[in-house]
């Protein structure tokens, strides 16, 4: 790859932009429902994924690409496609609180992660990953924490949407337990990539969507992170953890979740 990675990058610079435009919170106006009263849209998320689409289709014309909003546009047979989360987060975007994100990532024809950028518009970071060569925050180099257990360190999730997921409640027992401090935030691109960054020691989502989860998936694994499995299928559990507490958190895994 040669201009993937630096068209991903630009286009994530400009959409942290459009995210950050002000907007005011009790105007609720642009927020439409979709499947359910949980599940909404607003402008930002269809102009933010009708331009990248645009930009997208114009510089890789063979590639594919799955977005959010918009739906799978088939490519050239072979060829790899892209996928799009304009705004992963909405809800808290639609509500003034600060934690949400861009993600763009590329796919090999099999589903394999080759590229992952997210970016976080309201600190202002981005963090890229390419097969093979590394994560980066900012352009500098970064690597999961080294810590050896899971206890005092924080452990990062999310919630189907409204709903808790098969096993959570169970698995948020067992890490309190272990004195363990969890956090559910909001965003899953957000959330996957602290794991990179060596912020959260762990972080696991009930149900894996490329859209969203392939582009931190890469990030987290090519910072060094251990993922179980390593290429999820769609809709089925995902684990991320520091090498140091995979097997730790991989025991307790398989205790609550995949039991």
């Amino acid at each position: 790859m040669d201009r993937e990675p630096a068209v991903a990058t630009e286009l994530a610079e400009w959409a942290s932009e459009r995210i950050r435009r002000p907007r005011a919170t009790d105007d609720v106006s642009d927020v439409r429902e979709k499947a359910t009263p949980a599940d909404i849209v607003t402008d930002t998320d269809e102009a933010v994924e009708a331009h990248v689409r645009a930009v997208l289709r114009r510089e890789f014309p063979e590639y594919g690409i799955e977005g959010e909003e918009y739906g799978v546009h088939e490519g050239t047979k072979g060829a790899p496609h892209w996928v799009i989360d304009p705004v992963d987060g909405t809800t808290n975007y639609a509500h003034g609180i600060g934690w949400c994100s861009f993600s763009l990532g590329l796919a090999s024809p099999q589903g394999v992660p080759l590229l992952g950028v997210v970016a976080d518009p309201w600190r202002r970071e981005i963090f890229t990953a390419t097969r093979g060569g590394g994560a980066h925050l900012n352009g500098r180099p970064i690597r999961a924490a080294a810590h050896d257990t899971l206890t005092g360190h924080v452990f990062m999730t999310e919630w189907a949407a409204h709903a808790h997921w098969p096993g959570l409640d169970d698995l948020l027992r067992e890490l309190s337990s272990r004195h363990c401090t969890v956090r559910v935030m909001g965003s899953t691109a957000l959330s996957l990539v602290q794991v990179a960054a060596g912020r959260a020691t762990a972080a696991a989502i009930g149900e894996f969507h490329p859209v969203d989860a392939l582009p931190p998936l890469l990030i987290a694994t090519e910072a060094g992170a251990v993922a179980i499995p390593e290429l999820p299928a769609y809709d089925t559990p995902l684990l991320l953890a520091a090498p140091g507490v995979a097997d730790e958190a991989t025991a307790l895994w398989r205790e609550t979740v995949l039991r």
